[in-house]
């Protein structure tokens, strides 16, 4: 079982230890990128030898970020995982759970959060893991330099929807207050994060709208893409991240269901609700975790057996809220 920490413990672990290894979840989104690459900076500012890995690639779609990739060049001798809430999104590739059995600190924000590490510094107030690392970064002495900033806005940012999720709050406006006036280039990071859509993106859009089907009168809307069709598009993992919440922007719903499948077959689900609907809820009686408003797990089989679990649990918080009889 892990043992909670506060900041000020965090930093003297992050201090006192060198040939760092830090490790992000699996189908790297915004907030564990861009927690990995400020403090991969922020280490090798203390003159740290460290460096990043993750089981999948990390999205081009972040390729501004300085980040070192592990290459066996150094044995860790102080493992961190950041933005991870369970082991079991590490991912098996790249030699990861080697690594992540072993886990020295965890920085997260999930609530969720399974204390799989041997120290845990958690906020489950901050929208974003890259909310609170900043006051973490700046407890280790380091100057927050434009390309730190950036890190940290990606995982603000990417979190929050651009702030415009209900996990933003006043506390996520500072954050993004004090990197912008440390460099942080927000028009080109909201531009490339946002505002740009591939011709591979647009497709994948077009096809999950051509699946879209609706449940409990309509108050529950659910998208799907198969494997072949995400493979025949070409877009890339990153790219299909805000997709989720396009089910739940439909009028009248109050749960929107993505439905993502994987190469070995299983589908990934992101939930994501409104009101006094729960998704952690649903998505942790399925294996999962996550946030009020945003949740998801990780599902085996074919695809109407998931549909049938996922719906069976969306019902029971429907009636638990009083929405459904």
């Amino acid at each position: 079982m892990t043992e909670s920490v506060d900041r000020q413990t965090a930093v003297l672990r992050l201090r006192g230890a060198d040939d760092i290894l830090i490790l992000c979840h699996k189908n790297p989104d915004g907030d564990t990128v861009g927690s990995a690459g400020a403090l991969y900076l922020a280490l090798k500012q203390l003159g740290k030898n460290a460096a990043v890995l993750c089981s999948d690639p990390i999205p081009a779609l972040y390729d501004y970020m300085k980040l070192r990739w592990y290459d066996g060049s150094f044995k860790p001798a102080f493992v961190v995982a950041v933005d991870v809430a369970s082991i079991q999104l590490f991912g098996d590739r790249n030699d990861i759970p080697l690594y992540a059995e072993h886990t020295d600190l965890c920085i997260d924000h999930h609530a969720t959060n399974s204390g799989y590490a041997y120290e845990t510094l958690l906020d489950p107030g901050a929208a974003a893991t890259c909310e609170f690392l900043l006051d973490v970064i700046v407890e280790m002495g380091v100057t927050i330099t434009p390309e730190i900033a950036n890190c940290l806005y990606t995982g603000i940012a990417t979190d929050t929807g651009c702030f415009r999720f209900t996990n933003t709050t006043s506390r996520t406006h500072i954050a993004a207050s004090r990197v912008m006036e440390a460099g942080a280039d927000t028009e080109k990071l909201n531009e490339r994060l946002f505002e740009s859509r591939s011709h591979a993106r647009l497709l994948a859009e077009r096809m999950a709208l051509e699946s879209l089907e609706y449940f409990y009168d309509d108050r529950c809307a659910l998208i799907c893409l198969t494997w072949d069709q995400i493979r025949m598009s070409g877009v890339a993992n990153a790219e299909l991240e805000d997709l989720t919440s396009l089910p739940r922007s439909i009028e009248g719903v109050e749960v929107g269901l993505t439905f993502r499948q994987q190469p070995d077959g299983s589908f990934k689900i992101s939930i994501r609700t409104a009101g006094a609907v729960n998704a952690c809820n649903i998505a942790r009686r399925l294996g999962g975790g996550g946030h009020a408003r945003a949740a998801g797990c990780e599902i085996s089989g074919n695809l109407d057996n998931a549909k049938h679990a996922v719906l069976e649990e969306v019902r029971k918080e429907f009636q638990r809220t009083g929405l459904l009889n």
